[in-house]
């Protein structure tokens, strides 16, 4: 969550214009990309609990 805040914070329009777009896609294309977004971060952890030993 912190990291959504920090880019609403940095730049409010073009995630206004983000959330406009998203609302505009079909169920289908934003499921695809919240499976994509979880196998991301899901990685990121992973890596990161790997390096930190």
């Amino acid at each position: 969550m912190a990291l959504e805040g920090v880019a609403y914070a940095l730049f409010p329009a073009a995630m206004a214009r983000f959330a406009r777009e998203a609302s505009e896609q079909g169920p289908e294309r934003l499921r695809g990309a919240g499976v994509v977004a979880l196998a991301a971060g899901a990685l990121l952890i992973w890596l990161a609990r790997r390096l930190a030993g």
